[in-house]
């Protein structure tokens, strides 16, 4: 299956700090399409990550999804239903909980400028972020492995960086 099968409206999900944020941009910017950062719309900007209103969330989450063209990044799973509903593809990244781990301080420590920042904020590793990735990515990855099998929409899923590598290569996706 390819990048093309998945139609105009792509759902990215996986691990915090498997490269979501990256490939929806390198897909955006590919295929002429909007790139949404579900982070973006869950936190306000200019903050170390502080979450609007569920609400505020809410609504700005349902307005994008109602857009014609979007890549969408990022897991929300109480969301996940209405933007699945809309959905035209799903990739599913996943990469191992180290690679996350240090993915999550490379970039709270090095990176300035990435993919999916938030505008006006700053990243710091935390706690609750690091018991995240190494505890509760466990469950999240059943889910998602079991997600994939009920759906009725094309999905590819990259399962290592050595997969996601290849996808980028084999769909002419710049970094």
């Amino acid at each position: 299956m390819t990048l093309d099968d998945l139609g105009p409206r792509v759902v990215l999900m996986g691990p915090s700090n498997a490269g979501k944020s990256t490939l929806a941009r390198a897909i955006g910017r590919a295929r002429k399409m909007p790139v949404v950062h579900l982070d973006l719309l869950h936190h306000l900007p200019g903050t170390d990550w502080v979450p609007r209103a569920p609400d505020a969330f809410v609504r700005l989450h349902d307005a994008a999804i109602q857009q014609d063209r979007w890549v969408m990044e990022g897991n929300y799973t109480r969301l996940l239903p209405q933007r699945l509903a809309r959905a035209s593809g799903l990739i599913l990244l996943d990469v191992p909980t180290r690679v996350s781990l240090w993915r999550y301080v490379r970039r709270c420590w090095f990176e300035s400028d990435r993919a999916g920042a938030l505008e006006g904020g700053r990243d710091s590793v935390k706690w609750s972020m690091l018991h995240h990735i190494a505890v509760a990515t466990r469950a999240s990855r059943r889910r998602h492995t079991a997600l994939l099998a009920d759906l009725d929409i094309p999905c590819i899923a990259l399962p290592s960086p050595d997969a996601i590598a290849e996808f980028y290569r084999r769909e002419g996706l710049g970094r």
